[in-house]
């Protein structure tokens, strides 16, 4: 016979039989989500302004960044994998950080975001699509490649990516939708 016993959100929830973890207490709060989300943000910007690898080549040096590289596959009329650096590389990245910062600071605040249920379905959606990992896989086997080539440079917009990869991680393994859920109804609740 199956028993339902209340739960407080703050608690593990744990199946009788066989011990196995059926819900994590949610670790942290929306202040902590958000300070992760402004910092992935900003090394977000870091990466994306900043250029990635610099080649050098008889003397001549050249660098670019992320955008710089789509242009560059544009103009080289690689239009289907420019596009594709664009969509898994910075824009759907950036949507989904943006709209986790658009819930989070209402949140935190203690107030409900308009178009809550829209967001998070969005959310949930764009986050498989941001490949920043394969972007970065892809730029390391490239360099190992061109090593004998040219001078390879790494640039601040590299180590940027390093660490944004941590953090996306880091993101994405503390994105809790049920824990937001309930910080929504209970300000939904206060108004």
């Amino acid at each position: 016979m199956l028993q339902v016993l209340p739960v407080a959100v703050t608690q593990n929830v744990v199946c009788c039989r066989c011990g196995a973890l059926l819900h994590r207490a949610p670790g942290d709060q929306p202040q902590t989500s958000l300070a992760l989300v402004l910092t992935t943000l900003f090394v977000f910007a870091l990466a994306n302004v900043f250029p990635v690898v610099g080649l050098e080549v008889g003397g001549v040096r050249t660098a670019t960044t992320l955008l710089g590289t789509v242009s560059q596959l544009m103009h080289q009329d690689m239009l289907p994998v420019a596009m594709l650096v664009l969509f898994t590389g910075v824009l759907l990245p950036g949507i989904e950080l943006l709209a986790l910062l658009y819930l989070l600071l209402p949140l935190t605040l203690g107030r409900v975001p308009h178009g809550f249920p829209r967001v998070m379905r969005a959310i949930q959606m764009l986050h498989p699509w941001g490949m920043v990992e394969v972007f970065l896989l892809g730029v390391l086997v490239s360099l190992v490649k061109l090593a004998h080539l040219a001078q390879v440079h790494p640039g601040i917009g590299l180590w940027s990516f390093f660490v944004l990869i941590v953090l996306l991680a880091t993101s994405a393994s503390r994105f809790d939708a049920a824990l937001l859920w309930e910080r929504y109804e209970a300000c939904r609740a206060i108004r």
